[in-house]
């Protein structure tokens, strides 16, 4: 391979986490390659939900997702769009005491990292929300979060990417990748190219790229299951969700209602969207939101992510040779936290070091498990 086009750092994967990657590294004056398979955000960063919060956030996952959401507020700066970014606050409802509690007890541990949540119930939770149906008693109002359009925001990364430098090539898969005891030697398409650094960003197909050097992760496919109504009147006055998950809810602009919970189905390569799951979801979701219950539902969509056992994701170095880098298994929740993690990626890179915990999300922590599923 003499003839192998190098770069500093060879990217898998040309979703939101991969994207941002790229942007920070060209940013700062690497030579970059980004390679996807496909087209750069088409996979699960640009069709989710589209949830930027912090709220419900794990503990290990607050430094990371407050980092993160700082990235956000910069969108145009960084991007060129705001990618219709709004900061409309999370309600986290709650449907019982218990909720209450819990979601009070979270809002404690958020304190200590600067987050702030409003509990609300009663009399002053009803009036404040006449449009809630009576199945929510009340909820925690994180104020700083939003929602965005994963659609608008994801490829503009990628074409930030490439305006700053970086070599974005879609519809290019990667394969017949090793490591030479110096470099990463891989074909890209048709190319050799070679790499100091790999970093694997390959989302539900992350495995595929970690398996070339035995480092496999116990992850598996799920498949979001999500919809939209025709534009309502305006009444959902934040990103809406559930304690305990369930259902989630935003209303944009334009009156419709984007509304998600439960799995779809798929093969692992595609994902679609369940008709079962949508009428059981849809029923719970207009006992919260009783304006939706004579709504038409206009389209239906799904895609792959992937899932790892403890829903934290895969962030940091490879276990298996140098200067490998994982950042995939974001578990549905990855879409706040991307960004940032391009950020933290471009740390490891050229700095060797973060200032941002992962002890949380190395592969190691699966090491006894991947041997196990093995035997």
């Amino acid at each position: 391979m003499s003839d192998a086009v190098h770069y500093d750092v060879a990217i898998a994967g040309g979703g939101l986490v991969g994207s941002s990657a790229a942007l920070a590294l060209a940013t700062r004056g690497l030579r970059v390659a980004l390679i996807e398979r496909r087209f750069c955000g088409a996979q699960a960063s640009g069709v989710n939900y589209g949830g930027v919060r912090c709220q419900g956030r794990p503990v290990e996952q607050m430094p990371l997702a407050m980092r993160a959401r700082r990235v956000w507020d910069r969108l145009p700066e960084l991007i060129g769009i705001d990618g219709e970014f709004t900061v409309s606050g999370h309600l986290r409802l709650a449907r019982s005491e218990s909720d209450l509690a819990a979601l009070e007890q979270w809002a404690g541990m958020a304190r200590e990292y600067g987050l702030h949540a409003q509990l609300l119930s009663g009399e002053s939770f009803r009036r404040r929300y006449p449009w809630l149906g009576e199945a929510a008693i009340g909820g925690s109002l994180c104020a700083s979060d939003g929602h965005a359009n994963p659609r608008l925001v994801s490829p503009a990364f990628a074409r930030a990417a490439r305006a700053a430098g970086a070599d974005v090539r879609e519809q290019t898969e990667l394969r017949d990748i090793r490591h030479d005891g110096r470099r990463f030697q891989m074909r890209a398409g048709n190319d050799d190219i070679s790499a100091d650094w790999l970093i694997n960003c390959a989302g539900a197909w992350a495995n595929t790229v970690a398996g070339y050097f035995g480092e496999r992760a116990p992850m598996k496919p799920i498949y979001p299951n999500m919809w939209v109504t025709e534009p309502l009147p305006l009444f959902i006055t934040h990103n809406l969700g559930v304690y305990g998950g369930g259902i989630y809810a935003r209303q944009v602009a334009r009156g419709n209602c984007v509304i998600g919970g439960g799995r779809g189905s798929g093969d692992g390569e595609y994902g679609r969207p369940s008709t079962e799951t949508t009428r059981a979801v849809m029923r719970d979701a207009c006992a919260l939101l009783p304006a939706l219950r004579e709504a038409l539902l206009i389209r239906t969509w799904s895609g792959v992510e992937g899932e790892t056992p403890d829903n934290n994701p895969i962030i940091g170095a490879s276990r298996a040779v140098p200067r490998l880098l994982h950042a995939f298994g974001f578990s549905g929740g990855g879409f706040l936290l991307a960004p940032g993690v391009g950020e933290v990626l471009a740390d490891l890179v050229i700095d060797g070091a973060t200032a941002t915990p992962l002890d949380a999300f190395s592969i190691g922590r699966f090491a006894q498990l991947a041997t196990s599923s093995v035997a």
